[in-house]
């Protein structure tokens, strides 16, 4: 199975941790040390309640790490209060089990003013992570989104980049600008510094 593979090269490798879907985490559980999932995939849309739903769910099944994607619809809208308030409820729910938090904001698609504002929520929110990409829009990860994002995070929210990181030399440029970890598909490979055409799913 494609997901034991994933969790045995996170093994071997140090990976932080193994991303996968929800409906597999209390499977890999068992298969590797630390696992991710995600929430409100891939567009983020989904009503609170559904979120906060695959949440206690994702807590219950054993992840250690809650990817979840703001609300896009709410972001293109300026609905920043809606988005705070999202952000606010996922935080305590997953805090309150002692787990992780990233949220992503898809940066690729978002004006700086945008990734600002959500910058200025995380920090007032206390997430743990604020992540740039999904690895569903066109654009992923940049220098100049993490090197912003950096500038306007505190120390201590971290910045996970992700998104199109297909090169040894593109992860080493991303994390010289800020970020603390990486999201790829094509892990080995960087690490080996081998070139690489896989695509980002």
């Amino acid at each position: 199975m494609e997901i034991k593979k994933i969790c045995e090269e996170a093994v071997q490798y140090g990976f932080a941790a193994v991303c996968i879907p929800p409906s597999l985490v209390t499977f890999a559980r068992t298969q590797a040390p630390r696992i991710a999932t995600v929430i409100g995939f891939p567009f983020g849309y989904s009503v609170r309640k559904a979120k906060m739903a695959e949440a206690e769910q994702a807590l219950l099944d054993g992840a250690d790490e809650l990817d979840m994607v703001i609300n896009l619809v709410a972001l293109r809208a300026g609905d920043w209060v809606y988005i705070e308030k999202e952000l606010q409820q996922l935080t305590g729910l997953i805090h309150s089990h002692k787990k992780i938090i990233k949220v992503i904001i898809e940066s690729g698609i978002l004006t700086d003013q945008e990734i600002l504002h959500c910058c200025d929520i995380a920090a007032r929110v206390g997430v743990d992570f604020v992540k740039t990409s999904t690895g569903y829009a066109e654009k992923g990860a940049s220098i100049e989104a993490v090197r912003l994002m950096r500038q306007h995070l505190p120390d201590s929210i971290k910045i996970k980049a992700s998104g199109g990181i297909r090169t040894y030399e593109f992860a080493r440029q991303l994390i010289e600008a800020g970020a603390d970890r990486l999201g790829c598909s094509a892990s080995v490979d960087i690490i080996k510094g081998q070139p690489t055409t896989t695509k980002e799913y």
